[in-house]
């Protein structure tokens, strides 16, 4: 072998490794970019549900407190803002804290009859909000985690060169803004 082949071959694996390097980077904000995207579908499953118990508990607060219109019509707005289509999840976090929020007030109307309390539906009704409040919040933990990987590996150099070239961008996270709503709420009556 002669020099100049050495040099080609030196630099013919160099190019390799590099490409290698690079299809790996690519599949693996593909990867992350996926789990991203699964993470948000299964939050979204659970607003769903969320979204379908509220109706549910409205009509059972009703029974007992018809005269409380203003506070049903809040709910009924917030859930039908909640439930329709949000640009991201930033905005779907403002709503949800909309939502949030009045069912709060919703609760502090329960709370004023002890009959609605005792409730055997109305139990159910809390149990399964309780459940699926925890569901979002675990959801929102895996799908910020995710985010985190990806906007992390979008920022970091060398993969963000990658990232740049292929068109990778950082995703929002899903977070509570309003102080009052980054707990559940306390459904326990």
């Amino acid at each position: 072998m002669t020099g100049g082949t050495i040099a080609l071959l030196v630099v013919g694996v160099i190019v390799l490794i590099v490409l290698l390097w690079a299809v790996a980077q690519y599949n693996g904000f593909v990867r992350l970019r996926n789990l991203v995207q699964e993470a948000w579908r299964q939050i979204d499953v659970e607003l769903h549900r969320r979204h379908d118990l509220i109706p549910n508990l409205v009509e059972s607060v009703k029974g007992y407190a018809a005269h409380e219109r203003a506070v049903f019509d809040e709910v009924t707005r917030a859930r039908a803002a909640a439930a329709g289509p949000a640009a991201g999840p930033a905005q779907q976090a403002a709503q949800e804290n909309q939502l949030t929020a009045a069912l709060g007030r919703l609760f502090a109307v329960a709370e004023a009859y002890p009959a609605l309390r005792a409730s055997e539906n109305f139990q159910q009704l809390q149990a399964e909000l309780t459940n699926t409040e925890d569901r979002i919040a675990a959801g929102r933990r895996f799908y910020n985690a995710n985010v985190r990987a990806l906007n992390t590996k979008v920022e970091t150099f060398p993969p963000n060169v990658i990232a740049n070239m292929f068109g990778f961008t950082r995703a929002e996270y899903f977070e509570a803004d309003d102080p009052q709503v980054r707990q559940a709420p306390d459904v326990r009556f």
